[in-house]
């Protein structure tokens, strides 16, 4: 129990010096309304007393007005800092909200790609989206609690004890029967909260993996499987959060049965007194209004524990994403390489205890291009990985102008390529803006793009030109057009070294041949790394390094390797029948 409240208490510690503690002025300043609120309870019980005794018993009809005034004036206050401290409130809940998803964002998007194989993009939009959503209002709920309510409470039981401590006393007898319960109540919350979050995330997954794929359910009639599946997902959650419900819904109904316990006693001991002439009509009025009063805050206090362990539940996990920490960094190098000759010295690389690269070494000379042929699977997207670091070697060496990549900057590293690959990534925005990928750049040096990469062939002939939305991953768009619009991305880059994977696969014969020019005239003066399966377009390549099973099993000039009749002759052979 100890260290659980530790750690309850760690995070509300930590929360408060991340997101909450740039926002102590206006905190603060809803404290004090919240307490300013608070207290009009205690002295509008307080003010019965003499309309009762003075008013209604004793017949002056004077002081009505003054007795009322005040209770008017009471409500004025109550109204007034409602809306200030509401207002108050609900901008600090949703800057920090906003706030949290920010840091979320950018936060994910610096960790290693094993991140993203262990955490499905929709798990990740459960994490950014629903878990700050759901720690959003607690803090106006919790400062609320701690202001307005406490200081009711406060001044209500300032108010019973002032008339009389005996009745108060009686009034609590019951309240010893909370304590239990609200322990069991909370560590309930915390375990099923915790799992129904999980489940959410895997509700966010299928939603994504639906919608991502439904074309693909569509073709093989998976509607009702997929339907069957997410039913049963949201189905958990329905079910989870309704025994929360009912285990949350314990402690307030606990408070109505002590009050209740309390009304009784203090009716019977209090009614006596009253009718024996002991105590006036003011004082148990005074005294039941006031325990009346404090029913509501009471309720709202012994929910609020319930309320924390839902947050704390999201801030766990919010924090366990942002407590991670990239194996991938930047190294200490913020200078661009001289030279772009690239060089693999005995790489190996496992992913899950599966080796993919098993000692691979080659060069690929400054100004050329160099080719990697070979079956699927022999590791030679990879190559490109490592170059980039996506990934870093488990063991060798992976060079840039004779230079380490690991020592390099990250963002000077990654100037360095322009990447076109066979899967052409595009945001759900316009054609422009996916080209452009928030560079700045000039219309001319646009338009020079747009003709090379041969975009402006379908362009010219959309609605709104290079402004028309390309749709939800590229999904406007013909496969060839989106490998179109990526080959303008890398022309306009214009990066001294050029990875192409695939970068043609997905474009007929006349568009292919086009492209191809543009990619050629392009690869004039830089270093190009391509990988391809149509080996009749890198015949003409520098060099050809042939990989198999993550080792390199020949290299030369494709007329070096057809007199060898080794691997590649094999492989082109096998693709054109001679």
């Amino acid at each position: 129990m100890q260290g659980t409240a530790q750690r309850r208490f760690g995070l509300f510690g930590r929360m408060w010096r991340d997101y909450l503690q740039p926002y102590w002025f206006r905190i603060g300043l809803a404290l004090f309304f919240l307490i300013l609120e608070g207290s009009t309870l205690g002295a509008l019980s307080w003010l019965l007393k003499p309309l009762f005794d003075k008013v209604f018993v004793g017949g002056q009809s004077g002081t009505i007005w003054w007795v009322g005034g005040a209770i008017f004036s009471l409500f004025l206050i109550r109204a007034v800092t409602y809306v200030i401290n509401r207002s108050l409130m609900t901008s600090v809940s949703l800057s920090v909200s906003t706030q949290m998803q920010k840091d979320m964002m950018d936060h994910i998007m610096t960790l290693d790609g094993s991140f993203f194989q262990q955490n499905p993009p929709g798990a990740l939009i459960e994490r950014v989206q629903g878990d700050s959503q759901a720690v959003q209002g607690v803090w106006s709920t919790f400062i609320s609690g701690m202001g307005r309510d406490i200081v009711s409470l406060a001044s209500l039981f300032a108010v019973a004890i002032a008339i009389d401590p005996i009745w108060t006393l009686t009034a609590l007898i019951g309240a010893p029967i909370l304590v239990l319960p609200m322990v069991l109540v909370q560590r309930y919350i915390r375990r099923k909260m915790r799992q129904n979050r999980e489940i959410s995330s895997q509700r966010a997954t299928r939603i994504d993996e639906v919608l991502h794929g439904i074309n693909a359910v569509k073709l093989n009639r998976m509607e009702a499987y997929q339907s069957s599946r997410f039913g049963e997902i949201v189905d958990s959650i329905r079910q989870g959060q309704i025994k929360m419900s009912a285990i949350g819904a314990l402690i307030p109904a606990l408070v109505d049965v002590v009050t209740g316990i309390g009304f009784i006693g203090v009716l019977a001991l209090g009614g006596r007194e009253v009718t024996e002439g002991t105590r006036t009509v003011g004082d148990f009025m005074s005294f039941f209004t006031a325990l009346a009063l404090a029913f509501q805050p009471l309720r709202r206090l012994g929910s609020l524990a319930g309320t924390w362990q839902t947050a704390a539940a999201s801030l766990e996990r919010i924090y366990a994403v942002l407590d991670m920490r990239p194996k991938i960094v930047s190294g200490p190098r913020k200078i661009a390489p001289a030279s772009t000759r690239i060089e693999l010295r005995d790489v190996t690389l496992d992913y899950d205890l599966h080796p993919v690269l098993k000692g691979l070494s080659f060069t690929a000379e400054a100004g050329q291009t160099t080719a990697l042929v070979g079956p699927s699977g022999a590791g030679k997207s990879t190559v490109f990985n490592l170059l980039t670091r996506m990934v870093d070697p488990s063991s060798g060496q992976v060079l840039l102008d004779g230079v380490p990549v690991q020592d390099y900057d990250l963002a000077v590293l990654r100037d360095q390529f322009s990447t076109v690959s066979q899967d052409a990534a595009l945001f759900d925005e316009t054609l422009r803006e996916n080209i452009l990928l928030g560079q700045i750049a000039e219309e001319a040096a646009l338009s020079r793009a747009v003709t090379a990469a041969h975009v402006a062939d379908f362009a010219d002939h959309l609605p709104m030109r290079l402004d028309t939305p390309a749709g939800p991953r590229g999904s406007a768009l013909s496969g060839g057009q989106r490998q179109r619009v990526a080959i303008a991305r890398a022309i306009l880059r214009d990066a001294p070294i050029l990875l192409l994977d695939e970068a043609t696969s997905a474009l007929d014969a006349a568009s292919e041949r086009l492209v191809q020019e543009a990619l050629d005239t392009l690869s004039v003066g830089r270093t190009t790394l391509v990988i391809a399966h149509r080996l009749s377009t890198i015949r003409q390549a520098d060099k050809i390094v042939v990989i198999e099973a993550g080792r390199v099993v020949e290299e030369g000039t494709h007329d070096q390797l057809m007199e060898k009749g080794g691997a590649y002759a094999a492989l082109v052979r096998l693709q054109f029948g001679k």
